[in-house]
């Protein structure tokens, strides 16, 4: 939480508010932004700082109210408080002594000029300003303006203050005058901001706007802030908010911005409802149905879905275990997992699996034959004892078993239900070679599952402290793992996590449906009973950097493990058409911030409800984001991929459970371009089809285009799921760390060590993107060899 120190009103409507934020105010600097989110339900809201101030450790943001998160803060008073702020966010101005520089704010864009304003005085700039606003009242930072100022004007729209036009027209008439200007930045609304490049464009004056387009997580990983400079996409919350005003495609920025126009009136005339509040004039008609979303509540064991007969997990064990023969076990069929049914639960994000019960656990248990050389331990990243947590199941030792996994894996319910076992443990599992394998995945989520619900979970032991503090940046499945055992060797332990939320891609990345977020929660709330510290809302590489926490605070040693998060786009046209969506964008809408309770929830998705909607891509993440799109009531929700199924790298599982659901699957299949409407909004996507030829790098079968076969598939929405790269904001703040031609952080494989002393890395960082479980034993490496390092103590894995 943020305390606000200050809020006063600068005009109507437009109110400057002081915020407690110590971090930021030490930091932050001319041009950048923060995300704030007023409360729980909140969306997340860039602004830009106006100012700050290090030694009161506050920042000053000024807002306008328009949407129902701006009026929301705007109802702020001193001493309330505001529920998250990150950053500072954002490349700072370019800051230089050009000679005479021009800075100009319309309307509340002025509070973003100021302290650039201020940066071009102190460099040595001869600094006119220019403020516009629609008449007197409206005109803000007057006084602060012209005190940074060698000239300063004002002009109103209606003459009722200062020079009568628009800004353009005072510039104008300052160039005709023979004034010669050498710098422009513009900050204010987009047709503002076009005319003055207009306007500078034949003079070739370098000339600079600061964009805020839609964002949600505004450190990169999303792609929704994508605008056109140059004719490429650029993320405005990384590679800006300021570009060059005569590279920038305003007209798709326009369009870009208008993409929840419908939903932000929906929300803002609700909140004015609410508060009982009129504004220029509106009537404010509240719809009651609103107030509810589409999406039905059900129990488990109400109509649709497989009805479990079990009273409690506290059964008497009757099975009798000891004397089964080999023969006997080989004889019992693989136990499926109970699940919803699949015409009810595309309709809902309640967990799609049910889980096992204890009969149907110790039966699919006493499928193993418990080898003397267990093949399925090899292929675990983490080498979970399997045989022995199986063998405890089979016993009716079920907490046994729980803590059996923990041994080796701190996150055995998330692991459980995500980690494509069949790849991996179970797929070396030696029943194979003539029946199924043991469903070793669904034993281990419904071993830590109980001992989770019956209230037995049973924490290690932590050892004494060795003095030793080190960061771990970034809450994922590798920074998770890594500061479990850490803390348990005794380290003193600090998380950073950039987002409002901990769990990183457990949070933001997979669906409700397979993976309920109260699991996650209560996983992290494990080691934070161990004494993990959980720092949220803070992004490495701009909240602070690796050498602050190395070098200002004190840590011994730092852990990266940030994933990959920065989107991949097709790189085809039409992409910026309203409508396209990285998977990203998408699913952080509806996983993190709840878009699919909109408007109980403030952010915004696209209406899918009756739509044609296709993702494009084959992955898990692609299975999560058509799965999601058909359960916000899609009519048609399509996979669109250019190989063949067989060649897919999705799990099975959820590929099955897609078809179940009504996901229809348009195989070799490319797409060539986006096409839309006159409004900007994507109508269909231009395709090719493909066939199969020779095996390409990967082992698989390379997809070879059909000539002639093009053809438009009508859609209304599009997401983008082909896989990630790493976000750059580590890499421009660390420059003596190690980075690939991937730009994934190089690594010795046997300590995670990184080129930096004592700073380690893994997960997705390092590999790309892969699996939770690989990124675990990514995070158990690098904690074994710091604390090797630390102390001189050679250990073991902690128990």
């Amino acid at each position: 939480m943020h305390k606000i120190v200050s809020a006063i009103f600068l005009a109507e409507n437009i109110k400057k508010i002081e915020i407690e934020a110590p971090r930021i105010a030490k930091k932050r600097k001319a041009g950048q932004f923060i995300m704030i989110r007023v409360g729980q339900s909140g969306e997340r809201v860039p602004l830009t700082i106006a100012d700050s101030d290090p030694e009161k450790g506050t920042i000053t943001i000024i807002v306008q109210g328009m949407g129902k998160s701006t009026r929301e803060l705007n109802t702020k008073e001193a001493g309330d408080t505001i529920s998250d702020i990150v950053g500072p966010l954002g490349t700072p101005s370019h800051i230089e002594k050009f000679g005479t520089a021009v800075s100009i704010g319309g309307g509340v864009g002025t509070a973003i000029a100021y302290p650039t304003a201020v940066a071009l005085k102190e460099a040595g700039n001869y600094v006119i300003t220019i403020n516009g606003a629609r008449s007197k009242e409206l005109v803000i930072l007057e006084n602060e303006m012209k005190a940074v100022s060698d000239e300063a004007y004002i002009t109103t729209d209606d003459g009722s203050y200062g020079f009568h036009g628009f800004v353009t027209q005072k510039l104008q008439e300052l160039i005709d005058s023979g004034k010669t200007i050498d710098y422009v930045l513009a900050i204010g609304p987009i047709p503002m901001m076009r005319a003055i490049a207009e306007v500078t464009r034949p003079y070739n004056i370098k000339t600079m706007v600061s964009l805020n387009p839609i964002m949600v997580d505004g450190t990169g990983m999303c792609g929704g802030c994508r605008v056109t400079v140059d004719n490429q996409i650029k993320f405005a919350c990384v590679d800006g908010p300021e570009f060059d005003a005569h590279q920038v495609d305003f007209t798709n920025l326009t369009d870009r911005n208008k993409l929840y126009l419908p939903e932000e009136k929906k929300s803002a005339e609700a909140f004015a409802h609410k508060c009982n509040l009129q504004s220029a004039g509106l009537q404010y008609l509240l719809d009651l149905s609103l107030c509810h979303h589409d999406f039905p509540a059900v129990d488990l064991c109400r109509d649709g879905f497989f009805c479990i007969n079990t009273p409690s997990f506290l059964i008497e064990i009757t099975m009798a275990t000891q004397h089964i023969t080999t023969k006997e076990r080989f004889a019992i069929p693989r136990q499926e997992m109970p699940a919803q049914k699949a015409d009810v639960r595309n309709k809902n994000f309640k967990e799609v699996n049910l889980g096992y019960t204890p009969e149907l656990a110790q039966k699919e248990a006493l499928r193993c034959i418990q080898c003397k050389d267990p093949a399925c331990i090899k292929g675990c990243p983490v080498n979970i004892k399997i045989d022995q947590f199986i063998k405890l199941i089979a016993d009716g030792n079920f907490l046994g078993a729980a803590r059996k996994i923990k041994e080796d894996n701190v996150l055995p319910a998330i692991c459980g239900r995500v980690c494509p076992q069949e790849d991996q443990c179970e797929k070396t599992c030696i029943l194979t070679k003539k029946h199924t394998s043991v469903a070793i995945g669904n034993l281990e989520r419904f071993a830590a599952d109980y001992e989770r619900e019956t209230g037995n979970v049973e924490l290690p032991t932590v050892k004494a402290s060795t003095g030793k503090k080190i960061a771990v940046i970034g809450s994922g499945p590798a920074g998770l793992s890594c500061a479990n055992d850490l803390i348990q060797l005794g380290h003193s332990v600090t998380v950073f996590e950039a987002l409002h939320e901990l769990g990183g891609v457990l949070v933001y990345g997979i669906p409700e449906f397979r993976l309920p977020k109260e699991i996650v929660k209560s996983e992290i709330d494990g080691l934070k009973k161990l004494g993990v510290n959980f720092i949220t809302n803070a992004v490495a590489g701009r909240s602070i950097t690796v050498d602050e926490l190395l070098k200002e605070e004190g840590f011994d040693a730092v852990f990266i493990g940030v994933g990959a998060g920065l989107p991949w786009f097709l790189g085809i046209p039409g992409e910026n058409l309203l409508g396209v969506y990285s998977a990203n964008e998408f699913l952080t809408r509806v996983n993190l911030m709840k878009s699919y309770q909109f408007p109980e929830n403030d952010t915004p998705v696209f209406n899918c409800k009756g739509k044609n909607v296709a993702v494009f891509g084959g992955g898990n993440t692609a299975m999560d984001a058509v799965r999601t799109a058909k359960r916000l009531g899609a009519e048609h929700a399509y996979i669109v991929y250019r190989r063949s199924e067989a060649e897919m790298p999705a799990r099975l599982e959820e590929v099955h459970h897609a078809r179940e659901e009504g996901i229809e699957f348009l195989m070799l299949m490319n797409p060539l371009e986006f096409v839309g409407n006159e409004q900007q909004w994507l109508t269909g996507a231009k395709c090719l089809r493909m066939e199969l030829g020779e095996p390409d790098e990967s082992g698989r079968r390379r997809p070879v285009p059909i000539k002639g076969s093009e053809f438009i598939l009508p859609i209304d929405m599009a997401v983008i799921s082909i896989g990630n790269g790493s976000n750059p904001l580590i890499k421009q703040t660390t420059p003596d760390i190690e980075v690939s031609k991937r730009d994934t952080i190089v690594v010795d494989m046997n300590t995670m060590a990184t080129s930096k002393d004592d700073v380690y890395a893994g997960g997705d960082i390092v590999t790309g993107g892969a699996t939770v479980i690989l990124a675990m034993g990514a995070g158990r490496t690098a904690a074994k060899a710091i604390h090797e390092k630390l102390t001189g103590i050679e250990t073991v894995q902690p128990v």
